[in-house]
């Protein structure tokens, strides 16, 4: 359930907060009448992002045995990889998307295309949506379908506040201290997507086990109590993981490190060079 709110909670905050910078934009040039295009084009994305999901859900029900655990396996690495690319996007672009974003309103405004602004809209929540949709399914394989509707529905609702209080209240919200924590959340349930996925393919036999476990610590922590179970959901846990998982896991950290420092150091060097 956590898991399900915490990507629902920043999948739909991202939406809200593009929502909210095109009625900014629109109020600022006293275009309050133009919103009716961003409103049904929000509604469309949301439309189609649940039809995706139900698609998806209807794939993995159609599978069983050795099939059901290739598709959750190939699922979650996906969302692993996607969960992992969005996060660094965010980081490098997320500071250059509102003023493209207002430009691109602007200049729709001026043209006076409802189309334009109805396409603004979609094409960001739809983005959205379907992320969400991808990552609530690699969620659900480690938790219950209730779970996972009520964590994705309150996350929603969570969103939906904190995107009105950001529209009301403008810059008086931390919105970079929330990405920052939230991103890190992410980063580890990522790794445990990654670690669950591998996990998957070996019960399907596409992936070698070497070592079947690499310790058992399901005496002091059992993956399947309460705890244990949360943990599991929420960064992946597993009480005796394959060797193979815990290269997986450490080689994504460490990835993950790297790809920062280069990343810092690229920052750096262009500061140095302006």
């Amino acid at each position: 359930m956590i898991a399900a709110l915490l990507i629902t909670l920043r999948e739909g905050l991202e939406a809200a907060l593009i929502v909210g910078i095109v009625l900014s934009v629109l109020r600022k040039l006293k275009r309050t009448d133009q919103s009716r295009p961003v409103w049904v084009g929000v509604a469309a994305a949301i439309a189609v992002s649940i039809v995706a999901g139900l698609a998806l859900n209807a794939l993995g029900v159609a599978f069983s045995g050795r099939g059901e655990e290739i598709f959750e396996g190939i699922a979650m690495l996906v969302a692993a990889g996607v969960l992992t690319w969005m996060i660094f996007w965010m980081q490098r672009q997320g500071r250059h998307v509102q003023a493209q974003l207002e430009s691109d309103v602007r200049q729709a405004v001026t043209v006076g295309s409802a189309w334009a602004l109805f396409s603004l809209a979609f094409v960001a929540v739809l983005r959205e949506g379907i992320e969400t949709v991808l990552f609530l399914t690699a969620a659900a394989f480690s938790a219950t379908p209730a779970e996972t509707l009520f964590g994705g529905a309150l996350g929603l609702a969570i969103a939906v506040v904190l995107g009105w209080l950001i529209f009301a209240a403008g810059k008086q919200l931390d919105i970079r201290a929330f990405f920052r924590v939230t991103s890190i959340l992410l980063i580890l349930f990522a790794a445990g997507l990654l670690a669950h996925g591998v996990h998957e393919l070996q019960e399907a036999a596409l992936l070698p086990t070497f070592v079947k476990h690499a310790w058992d610590v399901n005496f002091i922590l059992d993956e399947n109590s309460t705890v244990g179970a949360f943990l599991k959901a929420l960064f992946g846990y597993n009480g005796n993981p394959s060797l193979l998982e815990v290269i997986s896991y450490v080689a994504y950290f460490a990835v993950i490190y790297l790809t920062t420092r280069l990343g810092e150091s690229r920052q750096v060097a262009s500061a140095t060079t302006a």
